[in-house]
């Protein structure tokens, strides 16, 4: 790509006073050039002693009259240059100047002749009508008008929706220029700004608008007579049919959407424009790119670099074909609209440059005050066709991997890869490729014998990678009734391809997007990368790799989780164990903890157990329910249960206490009493405690007091059952009515199975004590 000067403005009619007006100073606020690039336009402000002023230049020289319209403030401004079709003569055009109070002048040009006015028309219907913004859609004008109110001291809120937006067929034909009746395509409305593609129109609320407008778009279908509500930023996409002339009230558009969209954060719009494929470019304050498509999905491009954008900085974007151009403080971008690559990067010597109209979509033109440049994009030498996107991508995962472990401070580049000999592991990738994905379009070209057993190990992988883009293709191109069956087939892959690569933060990401949106097929996805079932048993079993466990288990750090909601892939997986078999769950979480001790140590950090245990990651997910049932209660049990924790069983203890299952309570105590001493101690200690306190564990005494640690003494016991006793209101009487207190008889049992059980110290000294002779024979002497 190579920025040449084509043109010293020399060709152009009064090429001599259009270099003085750029070169002096004089900037233009506004440069517009026809379609054909023959014509170009330039729009002044006011600034003293000229007066703001249109000027017209022909290029090539073409004689005849020049077109120069100026205007005395305070004079209605002029607020629209469009340039028209004209039907009369083939390739040609018809320019409209459109004034503030709606004075519509057609001019025509003719060559040897120049300019000539046919005719003189009002936009507007009422006298006291302002045209803020205008655009063209095909044949037609579409505007947006400021009605102000009759009454001079009108209700505020009733003057924040004065505007009206209109559209009228423009004819213009042998016998002059023709308007058509005025249809109001919304009224009572905010002010707007008007911006068309040839199929919709784009209305973006104006920056000094009111509050709650402002926090969305609306795209008007013309053909199909609707609008479409959007809020980008909120994933809010709303449809509404005009039926009548009635529906069009901008409060009657509203109606059923106010309530969501007033809890919307407001539009952060800093430039839009078209794009030539029909979308909205819009840029952010924060210089975030991004395209806003005719159905009211948006798209991210890429974010321009420097941080937030003032507020008179000027943004200029221009689309050829799918490249976008960018111009910001005398830096040129050129992006890749599809991929959101930087191509290339240029900083120009200009001061300040303007896009102009182009022919083709392989060069860009740019207005300087030297002169008119072009930038071409100049196409591989040894194929006609562009490079394969995956060989775009080896290169760009190259650079990235280099730099990072490069010790050099300057930036590598895609372009200096593919120039540069140091780094020959890409390049032979990027041949091998190139060889493979083109071996169906054209005769296949012989590789170098060094790089065919490269081709023979990666030849599975490609054949897996031309399989997908396959079966994207059928995605893309099936009818309504196939797609869900090939979505699922897609899922599969793509989770299967993610679990076996790296697991960074685009592809978990990735991965949440995809969990997002099918979820019923990530799931089966899910169960198939991992051969979840369940055996004859009844039990579940995976047969995973270790390297796919790895995946499933990676926790990222801190700063990488909560972005955009984004989440691990273990709790993905969680997730979706809650929504469509939430019974495999603390199977799942105990199969997950059994893989964990025999990969880590119990105490290592850079286990997943090493920061926060699997079963508590588990009961994060199980708290975002929305909503809480018994179910979740119970499900919260088995989790604590399966991970055979100490806290994490006595928490299940409590929570069943709580919930007064006495008979589970006991059931959980006898199975992991066994689990360790010191966890019986814990167990039978919460139990006796309870025993003080009420009378619902009497019928369970004997299965309890088998329970009791054999460290415990009798002393131990009854000071425990005394420090548990419910303190009552009343004096302390011998025999009470109510039957609910402790007696000596319940305890009876326990005391006795302690006194009557042989000690600690008794055992350790038994052998001793057992001993024929006492004390033990003297040692014979050594002499």
């Amino acid at each position: 790509m190579k920025l040449r000067q084509v043109s010293d403005l020399s060709d152009f009619s009064r090429g001599h006073w259009l270099r003085e007006l750029l070169c002096r100073g004089e900037e233009p606020s506004h440069v517009q050039s026809s379609p054909d690039g023959q014509h170009l336009l330039l729009l002044q402000k006011s600034r003293l002693p000229t007066l703001p002023r249109v000027v017209a230049f022909q290029r090539h020289s073409i004689a005849g009259a020049d077109l120069e319209r100026s205007w005395q403030p305070p004079q209605p401004a002029l607020v629209g240059l469009l340039f028209l079709q004209s039907p009369v003569v083939l390739d040609s055009w018809v320019l409209a100047l459109v004034w503030e109070h709606g004075r519509t002048e057609v001019w025509h040009f003719v060559v040897a002749v120049g300019w000539q006015l046919l005719q003189t028309l009002e936009l507007c219907q009422g006298a006291r009508a302002r045209v803020v913004s205008v655009c063209s859609q095909g044949a037609n004008l579409v505007w947006c008008e400021e009605r102000p109110p009759l009454g001079a001291h009108s209700d505020m809120s009733r003057c924040a929706f004065r505007f009206c937006v209109c559209a009228r067929a423009l004819e213009v034909g042998e016998r002059g220029v023709r308007l058509g009746t005025v249809r109001i395509v919304l009224h009572n409305s905010p002010e707007y700004q008007v911006l068309a593609s040839p199929q919709h129109v784009f209305l973006v609320p104006a920056a000094a608008g009111f509050a709650t407008t402002s926090k969305f778009l609306l795209i008007w279908h013309p053909e199909k007579a609707e609008f479409t509500i959007t809020a980008p930023s909120a994933g809010f996409i709303h449809t509404k049919v005009q039926r009548s002339s009635s529906e069009s009230d901008f409060r009657k558009l509203l109606l059923g959407s106010v309530g969501l969209l007033s809890g919307f954060a407001p539009l952060d719009i800093h430039t839009s424009t078209v794009s030539n494929s029909g979308g909205l470019l819009l840029v952010s304050t924060k210089g975030s790119v991004s395209i806003l498509e005719p159905d009211g999905t948006q798209r991210h491009i890429f974010d321009l670099e420097g941080g937030p954008l003032a507020q008179g900085s000027p943004v200029q974007l221009k689309t050829f074909g799918s490249i976008l151009a960018c111009v910001l403080a005398g830096v040129l971008y050129l992006v890749n609209q599809n991929s959101g690559r930087i191509i290339e990067k240029e900083v120009l010597s200009m001061k300040e440059v303007h896009f102009l109209e182009s022919q083709g979509e392989d060069s860009i033109q740019l207005l300087s005050q030297s002169g008119i440049y072009s930038f071409s994009f100049s196409k591989p030498e040894d194929s006609s066709r562009p490079e394969p996107c995956l060989v775009e991508m080896v290169f760009e995962e190259a650079c990235r991997y280099y730099q990072r472990r490069s010790l050099s401070s300057s930036k590598l580049t895609v372009e200096k890869l593919k120039k540069g000999g140091t780094f020959q592991a890409p390049v032979v990738l990027a041949a091998i490729l190139q060889h493979s994905l083109h071996q169906k379009q054209k005769p296949a070209q012989s590789l170098p014998d060094t790089y065919a057993k490269l081709l023979s190990t990666v030849s599975l992988e490609l054949q897996s990678y031309m399989s997908l883009e396959l079966l994207k293709t059928c995605v893309v191109c099936a009818p309504e009734s196939e797609v869900e069956s090939y979505c699922k087939e897609l899922v599969e892959q793509e989770v299967s391809r993610i679990l076996q690569s790296d697991m960074d933060k685009d592809n978990l990401a990735y991965l949440n997007s995809v969990f997002a949106s099918f979820p019923k097929a990530a799931w089966k996805a899910t169960r198939s990368c991992l051969q979840l079932q369940q055996n004859g048993d009844g039990l579940l079993v995976a047969r995973a790799t270790p390297e796919v466990w790895k995946k499933v288990l990676c926790q990222p750090q801190l700063e990488e989780v909560g972005q955009n909601g984004m989440v691990p892939l273990f709790e993905l997986i969680c997730a979706s164990f809650l929504r469509f078999k939430p019974k495999w769950l603390p199977s799942f979480v105990e199969l997950t903890q059994q893989y964990v001790s025999s990969s880590w140590s119990y105490s290592s950090k850079e286990g997943p157990e090493g920061r926060v245990p699997l079963y508590k990651r588990a009961l994060g997910v199980l708290a975002r329910k929305n909503k809480h049932s018994e179910a979740d209660d119970e499900m919260e049990l088995e989790l604590l249960l399966c991970s055979k924790r100490p806290k994490a069983v006595l928490q299940a203890l409590h929570l069943l206490i709580h919930l007064k299952q006495w008979q589970r309570v006991v059931e959980v105590a006898e199975k992991f009493s066994k689990l360790s001493p010191l966890l019986n101690k814990e167990i039978f200690i919460t139990l006796l405690a309870e025993f003080a306190q009420h009378r619902e564990l009497d019928t369970y005494l004997d299965r309890l007091w088998p329970l009791c640690p054999a460290e415990l003494t009798a002393s131990d016991i009854l000071t425990m059952v005394l420090q548990h006793l419910p303190h009552s209101q009343k004096d302390p009487v011998p025999f009470s009515s109510e039957g609910n207190q402790l007696t000596v008889g319940l305890l009876k049992p326990l005391l006795q199975r302690v006194v009557q059980r042989p000690s600690v110290q008794d055992e350790m000294y038994s052998d001793a004590l057992q001993s024929t002779t006492f004390p033990p024979p003297t040692p014979p002497r050594e002499h």
